[in-house]
């Protein structure tokens, strides 16, 4: 189990403050493990400790901490006959109230460790653990540690924006949307170019103008242009140089994007620039089916954003290794 940090930032922004519930430490039988964890708030909840007497009792105290302007709270629950179960064990809950400010704090961390009871001195064996997970990249279980509650942060997935939902951008929909490390927006012309049936998670933003829509993504996006236009290919290429981005790709053959980079080196973008957009996409051992080289660009997504993950760095540019080989893929 880790924190699904990208559910907790969602929480806080539409709510305010959110208390964090999350089973401690466990004894005996119980309806969860170490790790499993729900969001309340004031008129809501999202996530499941294991439901009965125990859930809503855990709720209720975590509704009077938001009343009382607590920061945290921990508590051991028998799971017997004052909570009206038979399970027999023991629960220890941590319940701990968030805000924008103490979301922003952990976000940049793999791991977030802290005293069960607030500030004080991070004990030698918490201090290893974390050690190992900055240089050896080896991840703790969500667990206690000498009075410390440690859990593993679940990195926020990259924004994947795909422009064009011919056979190509489904399959690439198709293929990607499983896939945890993430979250799409599917941008094309007009409505009824999608198909009608929209894997759940994915953004659909018709836009006549496309690449005015690309203006709105983050600056750490990656980007996916393969649409049914080289004109519109060419405006979304232009407009990614001028915002930003983390990864841009291209369908096309070497020709086409021989043709592209003349005419954006003309536009006045740097060379060194436009090498970044990789172009032609895919992996020619996998076919031409749209389904093979949607499965060829998810394996180069996924290399690229487990390189960001291992090194903190930027995204690897393999354009030059793999420019020549696949020139034949896409047409």
């Amino acid at each position: 189990m880790s924190i699904d940090l990208m559910a907790l930032a969602d929480a806080v922004a539409v709510n305010g403050k959110v208390v964090r519930i999350v089973v401690a430490q466990t004894e005996g039988s119980t309806p969860r493990e170490v790790g499993a964890a729900m969001l309340v708030w004031q008129d809501g909840q999202e996530g499941t400790i294991g439901g009965g007497a125990l859930e809503w009792q855990a709720v209720t105290r975590a509704r009077e901490l938001l009343e009382r302007n607590g920061e945290r709270s921990f508590e051991r629950l028998a799971l017997g006959p004052s909570l009206g179960q038979c399970c027999g064990g023991a629960v220890t809950l941590l319940s701990e109230v968030f805000d924008a400010q103490s979301v922003r704090s952990i976000e940049n961390n793999d791991v977030f460790a802290r005293c069960r009871m607030g500030s004080t001195d991070q004990p030698l064996s918490v201090t290893r653990l974390l050690s190992a997970a900055r240089s050896q990249g080896v991840m703790p279980a969500s667990c206690m540690v000498d009075g410390w509650m440690i859990e593993p942060i679940t990195p926020s997935p990259t924004p994947l924006w795909i422009y064009g939902a011919g056979h190509v951008g489904r399959g690439l929909v198709n293929v990607i949307t499983p896939l945890p490390d993430f979250v799409i927006t599917w941008i094309d012309t007009a409505p009824d170019r999608y198909p009608e049936a929209i894997p759940p998670g994915v953004t659909v933003l018709p836009a006549a103008r496309p690449e005015a829509a690309l203006r709105k993504a983050p600056k750490h996006a990656f980007h996916l242009i393969l649409t049914y236009s080289h004109v519109i290919d060419l405006e979304l290429c232009h407009a990614a140089l001028c915002h930003g981005f983390a990864s841009a790709g291209l369908i096309g053959s070497a020709t086409k994007w021989a043709r592209f980079r003349n005419r954006l080196l003309a536009l006045g973008h740097e060379s060194a620039e436009i090498d970044r957009i990789t172009c032609p996409i895919g992996d020619p051992a996998l076919g031409k089916h749209p389904h093979a080289i949607a499965v060829g660009v998810a394996a180069t997504l996924l290399r690229q954003v487990a390189h960001i993950k291992n090194t903190n760095g930027e995204v690897p540019d393999d354009r030059k290794r793999k420019h020549r080989k696949i020139s034949a893929v896409n047409t």
